[in-house]
């Protein structure tokens, strides 16, 4: 089941989808969020080959909870909210666009063969992959910060990040697939 969804708010467009336009996105999410402050735009500074995209409104995000039944993680909303998704220098998608956390969110919990083959999706929400079959995820029951990984061999699900701030660091630092193990 693939469900498309909008990647802009129209009545609110961003210029481009330059740095700069994902800077000034986290400038105005950041100051419209009480206390709160943003990391990502230095942090993706730091490496400069990651691919940056156009944000993703709100009520897209709203979408994905709502169809998903769980609430995305705050610091993921934040995120996508400057940038629909983030590549590294190798073309993985280390987050993915907010369409592909949907759909690969339903396709894990709804294929048969899935189904058979592993135990239930229904706690975790996948985010990103590392380009050769494992995926990473929140736990969403009961709610948790820490990202995990599903080793799609094994059916093995492990902490690997305190935080989705660890977990990009890790992955654009690295130089390989396998930098959690």
């Amino acid at each position: 089941m693939e469900i498309n969804l909008p990647l802009m708010d129209m009545d609110n467009p961003v210029d481009d989808s330059s740095p700069q336009s994902f800077k000034k996105a986290f400038k105005e999410y950041r100051e419209g969020r009480p206390g709160g402050g943003c990391m990502w735009p230095e942090l993706v500074e730091a490496f400069p080959s990651a691919e940056l995209r156009d944000p993703v409104d709100r009520g897209t995000l709203d979408r994905i909870e709502s169809i998903l039944g769980q609430r995305l993680p705050d610091d993921l909303r934040s995120f996508l909210l400057g940038s629909d998704g983030l590549a590294d220098e190798y073309g993985t998608d280390v987050i993915w666009p907010a369409a592909r956390i949907l759909d690969d969110n339903l396709s894990f919990r709804n294929d048969e063969q899935y189904k058979s083959l592993y135990r239930e999706f229904d706690s975790l929400m996948f985010f990103g992959d590392n380009g050769g079959g494992d995926q990473f995820a929140f736990v969403r029951r009961p709610e948790r910060q820490e990202v995990f990984v599903w080793d799609h061999e094994t059916d093995s699900r492990i902490p690997v990040a305190s935080s989705l701030e660890r977990y990009v660091r890790s992955a654009l630092a690295s130089d390989g697939e396998d930098w959690y193990r």
